[in-house]
């Protein structure tokens, strides 16, 4: 066959090293366009980046040349650069180890890209580590709390 045709759609979920509330609106969509702009320099493609004080969402095309783990390193190395270079928070700012990465299928994506939109509305009603064990659990993802993120209660 003489070429590659894929269609995958992954969803990043990632915190805010320790939790903290740092990811403030003033300047958080400019660091999710920033985040968009570093998909789309990997040649991927962004569909969302959004999220609240203490964690992102970030919602891919990815082709399949690019490793999941390679394109959110990426991001997120890059993005911690550019908040700490534009001095958005008065401490060093920097992402917890690990994210979660979730794929789903062409049918889901409106749902996704409207559950992603409205991530404030959604933090009203459910906390984040809610919504991560209810993905980890969705996905029938074995873990260890000990392995999940430092949760800050």
């Amino acid at each position: 066959m003489a070429g590659t045709f894929s269609q995958i759609y992954i969803q990043y979920v990632f915190a805010v090293k320790g939790r903290e509330n740092l990811l403030q609106k003033p300047w958080r969509d400019e660091v999710f366009k920033y985040m968009s702009g570093i998909i789309k320099g990997k040649n991927q493609k962004p569909i969302i980046v959004n999220g609240v004080e203490d964690h992102v969402h970030v919602f891919v095309g990815l082709r399949p040349a690019m490793a999941i783990s390679d394109l959110i390193r990426d991001v997120k190395n890059n993005s911690s650069n550019f908040i700490n270079d534009q001095q958005f928070t008065p401490v060093h700012f920097s992402w917890q180890d690990g994210y979660g990465a979730f794929s789903y299928a062409h049918s889901q994506m409106g749902n996704v890209y409207n559950y992603i939109l409205n991530q404030e509305e959604h933090h009203r009603k459910k906390t984040f580590r809610e919504e991560y064990l209810e993905l980890l659990k969705e996905y029938e993802i074995d873990f260890e709390d000990k392995y999940l993120f430092d949760w800050m209660e």
